[in-house]
């Protein structure tokens, strides 16, 4: 499927409605210019005619303000209905970053914070540096309540190194823990959440039917290992190959969460057209979890770049059965795929617990040797009856 998309900057309404002229435009195949509709208009009906005597109409204090109002009824304040569906967008700026990044910061009214070896740049913000064992992230202080949402994400990787000596790739979040590091691209191992992974350098030397770079998704509920050796492979739900190093051109990701329905694409050839890469049906992820992204390299290294993140949020019809059917979860999972089970970790005994147990297991010990040597006594009193 492709979707044509309008250009890098997105168009918010008053109210926090989106245009069809953002990133991303599902289902509509064109980008619509609103600012340009009257004067399409003027040219295709000409200056003669009607259309000029009201225009001279226009030019009066009257006309003005007609000119205004209809300027503010095209302005598109309001929610902007996306596709052929009633499916409306809305910019959350919580949950959102862009340029200057001006929310970004170790304060508690920061939205976003820095972890790591990531800083902020005037036109980026770089996860890590094109240099060895470095490792960066960015985390949304604000947990996530939205039902259905989808994350556009403008980044750039780049480096000095050649044909696989690069690495190793960056990871976008949705988790219930944040600033976590860890092993998985800059994360802890066992999150729970999702995990979309830009993977640019193939740990599995024998594998050779998937081209790197590659995207690939991981749901998971504590439980699973990110295998390394593997690329993760054994846990993946799916991916593809995404050519996305030191391009001279915008790359973009985006993640939709619709109904239970985990769609993944990209854009990064440079088109103006989103590719499919992952389509999941029967996700089932619990609100509250925050988003975020990492990075890290090793003996490889990379400039890992985050542009921007958007979030919007999507406000879509539901039938009474889909609404018994998509009530909120607790613990991540995907329907036809079994995840282990998550086993609570026992709590620490206190001081005295510890005492008891090692009281009690004493006195059963005395207990038992005492029967055991009066069980004896008499069967040896027994034995010499026997002999008499």
């Amino acid at each position: 499927m492709l979707t044509c998309r309008g250009g890098d900057s997105t168009k918010a309404n008053g109210t926090g409605g989106r245009s069809f002229s953002g990133p991303m435009a599902w289902g509509t195949g064109r980008a619509f210019d609103e600012g340009s509709a009257v004067g399409k208009m003027a040219a295709t009906l000409g200056p003669s005619g009607w259309w000029q005597r009201w225009w001279r109409r226009l030019s009066t204090r009257d006309g003005s303000r007609m000119l205004l109002l209809l300027l503010l009824l095209g302005s598109g304040q309001g929610p902007r209905q996306v596709g052929a569906g009633q499916t409306f967008e809305y910019l959350k700026r919580e949950h959102s970053l862009s340029k200057p990044y001006q929310g970004v910061g170790t304060g508690s009214s920061s939205l976003w914070n820095l972890m790591g070896n990531a800083m902020v740049m005037t036109q980026y913000i770089r996860l890590t540096p094109d240099m060895q064992s470095k490792q960066g992230a960015l985390w949304n202080r604000v947990p996530c309540f939205l039902r259905d949402w989808e994350l556009q994400v403008h980044f750039r990787i780049h480096g000095q190194g050649k044909k696989n000596l690069h690495g190793d790739g960056l990871a976008i979040w949705y988790t219930k823990d944040r600033m976590q590091p860890g092993p998985v691209f800059g994360n802890m191992d066992k999150f729970v959440g999702l995990g979309v992974f830009v993977d640019t350098y193939p740990n599995e030397e024998k594998q050779q039917e998937r081209v790197f770079p590659y995207i690939s998704a991981m749901v998971n509920n504590g439980s699973l290992s990110y295998d390394h050796e593997r690329d993760g492979r054994p846990t993946e739900l799916g991916g593809c190959t995404a050519i996305v190093r030191n391009l001279h051109y915008d790359t973009f990701l985006v993640i939709r969460y619709v109904k239970r329905h985990l769609t993944i694409m990209m854009d990064i050839d440079g088109k103006h057209e989103w590719r499919d890469c992952i389509e999941v049906p029967g996700v089932r992820l619990p609100r509250g979890y925050y988003f975020g992204t990492s990075s890290i390299t090793g003996d490889l290294s990379d400039n890992h770049d985050v542009i921007s993140l958007k979030l919007f949020e999507l406000t879509v019809e539901r039938t009474p059965e889909e609404e018994k059917l998509h009530r909120d979860v607790f613990l991540p999972s995907v329907d036809n795929m079994k995840l282990p089970e998550m086993t609570a970790p026992l709590p620490p005994l206190s001081g005295l617990a510890l005492f008891l147990i090692v009281f009690f297991s004493l006195v059963f010990s005395v207990f038992a040797i005492v029967i055991g040597i009066i069980l004896y006594n008499k069967w040896q009193e027994q034995s010499r009856k026997r002999f008499y």
